[in-house]
């Protein structure tokens, strides 16, 4: 008797007797799903910033969000601090198969000190980029 991705099987068994039958669908179809996923593989998923810490950035921690953004800036949990943030991505970047791309708004600069936006240097993002050369991701400013 053949076996069915409904069979009684392990979840990882299971997974892979179902990808070797779409396989097997699409290779007959002269689609490569091993070279399909390997070139998706090489595509940049974009993870925006404010993903982590709802918005809030650590520009004016004390600030409260104004205007049309459909956010609270108070979900439990979210990251506090530009290090916390830190922490969050890599635990998402070692979670999330494939190639990363960091979004990173000017409100997540660090500064001792306010910055007005015609201000905003590079080395206002200096963590971040030590952060991302240490983790061996890829930076661009």
């Amino acid at each position: 008797m053949p076996v069915t991705a409904t069979s009684t099987l392990s979840p990882t068994h299971a997974i892979e007797t179902a990808y070797q039958l779409a396989q097997n669908h699409f290779a007959k179809l002269g689609i490569d799903t091993d070279s399909v996923i390997q070139a998706v593989d090489n595509i940049p998923i974009s993870i925006h910033c404010w993903q982590g810490d709802d918005v809030r950035g650590f520009e004016n921690p004390d600030q409260t969000l104004s205007g049309g953004i459909q956010a609270t800036g108070n979900y439990p949990g979210r990251a506090r601090t530009p290090e916390e943030l830190r922490q969050d991505l890599n635990q998402a970047f070692n979670l999330i198969p494939g190639c990363k791309r960091l979004n990173l708004h000017a409100l997540y600069l660090e500064a001792d000190e306010p910055v007005s936006r015609d201000h905003i240097r590079p080395e206002h993002f200096a963590n971040w980029v030590e952060w991302a050369k240490k983790n061996r991701y890829r930076t661009r400013l």
